[in-house]
C-alpha cells in the first residue's frame, strides 16, 4: 500500500500563545491521531526553522517554511487528502502538503 508523506505548512499564528491555547492544540492532534487511526504509521515531529541551500548559497529565510511531517498509509492520494483536511493545522489556518512516498528500487 502507498505510503504519503504530511509536509506542514504554517506561519507564527500557528503556533500556539498560551498554556490553554497548547492544550487544545495537544487535544486536537490527538483526536485527529486518533480519527486517523492505523492509516497513520507515523505521526512524525515538529521541525525547527529551515535554511534553504542553493547553488547561490544559503537563504535563512524560507517561504511557506514546513513546520513538522507525518506519515500514513491508505489507497490513493485522494484518501490522503480526504484525511488531511480535517488535520488541526489546516483547521488553525495552516496547510498541508500531500505527497507520495516513491519507494527506490534498487
Amino acid at each position: 500500500m502507498p505510503k504519503f508523506m504530511y509536509i506542514y505548512h504554517g506561519d507564527a499564528s500557528s503556533v500556539p500563545a498560551t498554556p490553554e491555547d497548547q492544550e487544545a492544540a495537544m487535544k486536537a492532534w490527538g483526536d485527529w491521531m486518533a480519527e486517523v487511526g492505523p492509516k497513520l504509521v507515523d505521526p512524525g515531529e515538529p521541525v525547527g526553522k529551515s535554511k534553504s541551500v542553493t547553488a547561490d548559497g544559503v537563504l535563512d529565510e524560507v517561504a511557506n517554511a514546513a513546520f513538522g511531517y507525518s506519515i500514513i498509509e491508505v489507497d490513493t492520494i485522494e484518501e490522503a487528502c480526504a484525511l488531511a483536511k480535517g488535520n488541526p493545522m489546516v483547521a488553525g489556518g495552516g496547510s498541508v502538503e500531500v505527497a507520495e512516498i516513491m519507494p527506490i528500487q534498487m
